[in-house]
């Protein structure tokens, strides 16, 4: 991780040696208003990992149009055990991991974290779910801070004392839907009808199953999903219903009928117009590029790829929808929560700014034919620019 004229403007390393906890904070840049960002809890996570995705956030705020800045938190749990939401639906055991991972170990380890850096919080910093942190996570965050500003994606109960700026959890499905909005922003700009069109969503966690949801009841058929364990197809479409129930259920791909599955690595061979990674960080390579035939890639998690295989996407013709314009929903709806917006609200916010942010910057792109990364990432460089100049002149 190197500085550069953007950031990162703080690095924070935490460590618990009572509990083993160990975690960082980089807060990129806060020219357009507080470091926003979520806080994932995987095994591997590294403070290069974190830098990444917080300058992402830089980028993908920018261009959202919303006041916040970029930022990121990353605590390295020994658990493979999943968020709160999946507790929910799968019951206590499914949060019980094989290193020890039990739900009040989790908890110690995010309110040691909340401790360490609740000084920054929230003039610097403002937390939120991601990778295995869900509400009840933020719920705890706030708890341990003692602001409830501190954080947003808490759960709808926790209000104010006043009974307003109640939470907005990311359980509503704000990413996903906003990645089906760039999908389908995308599919009608580029194929003008969208019924019928063939989609590849390779993930099953919140992001994904919200963008299939959306996705199928516009009539796009989704022929194939991908979990951590295995993969599903029908080239006729998956069954929506079926589909559903697992999700509503909390059950893996592995419940689907047996006809269907296919190996996971096979997944990136399964022909559909459009592929929309949702899943983990760089989880297309040098190893399967070649195996994707889509004609439009939709970001739906964040750094699914390398910026060298996505212009090598682009150089081939393939028109790649970047991870900060397409999932930009899930921080759309921290801003609409901080503001204390209604989930009706919230939901007609991430359709307008995510159809706008897509639709711009893809036209620019194909009017410059220069790769809408490119064209994004000049659009958002601009407004944060724009601030910094701005903060140096009056400050």
């Amino acid at each position: 991780m190197t500085n550069d004229s953007f950031g990162p403007e703080i690095v924070v390393r935490a460590y618990d040696p009572k509990l083993g906890m160990r975690g960082y904070l980089v807060i990129d840049n806060t020219a357009l208003g507080p470091g926003k960002g979520g806080i994932r809890m995987t095994p591997h996570v590294t403070e290069e990992e974190v830098f990444r995705l917080a300058r992402t956030m830089t980028w993908k705020n920018s261009l959202a149009g919303i006041p916040f800045g970029g930022a990121k938190g990353g605590i390295v749990w020994p658990s493979s055990a999943p968020s709160s939401v999946d507790l929910l639906r799968r019951g206590t055991q499914a949060m019980e991991g094989k290193n020890g991972g039990t739900p009040e170990k989790k908890k110690a380890f995010m309110q040691s974290f909340a401790r360490t850096i609740g000084g920054l919080t929230p003039k610097k910093y403002i937390a939120g779910p991601d990778v295995a942190t869900g509400e009840e996570e933020m719920r705890q965050f706030v708890e341990a801070t003692g602001n409830p500003r501190s954080a947003t994606g808490k759960p709808a109960s926790l209000c104010a004392k006043d009974g307003t700026h109640c939470g907005l959890p990311h359980e509503l499905g704000s990413t996903g839907f906003g990645v089906s909005i760039a999908t389908r922003v995308a599919l009608e700009l580029l194929v003008r009808n969208i019924k019928g069109t063939t989609v590849a969503i390779h993930g099953f966690g919140n992001v994904a199953t919200f963008a299939f949801k959306y996705l199928t009841e516009w009539g796009v058929k989704v022929v194939a999903l991908a979990d951590s364990r295995m993969a599903i197809h029908d080239p006729k479409g998956l069954n929506r219903e079926l589909v559903l129930s697992l999700i509503k259920e909390g059950k893996r791909l592995e419940h689907y009928p047996s006809e269907a599955r296919i190996p996971a690595e096979d997944f990136w061979s399964v022909p559909a117009d459009v592929l929309i990674p949702a899943s983990v960080t760089d989880v297309i390579t040098d190893a399967n590029k070649a195996k994707i035939h889509a004609k439009l890639i939709v970001e739906g998690g964040n750094i699914v790829m390398s910026e060298k295989i996505e212009n090598e996407f682009a150089e081939s013709g393939i028109v790649v929808i970047p991870d900060f314009v397409a999932n930009a929903g899930g921080v759309i709806s921290s801003y609409a929560e901080y503001r204390g917006y209604s989930p009706e609200k919230m939901f007609k916010l991430v359709e307008a700014k995510i159809s706008k942010s897509t639709m711009k910057v893809l036209k620019r792109s194909l009017r410059i034919k220069r790769s809408p990364r490119e064209v994004a990432m000049e659009l958002a460089r601009e407004r944060v620019e724009k601030a910094m100049a701005h903060a140096k002149k009056t400050g």
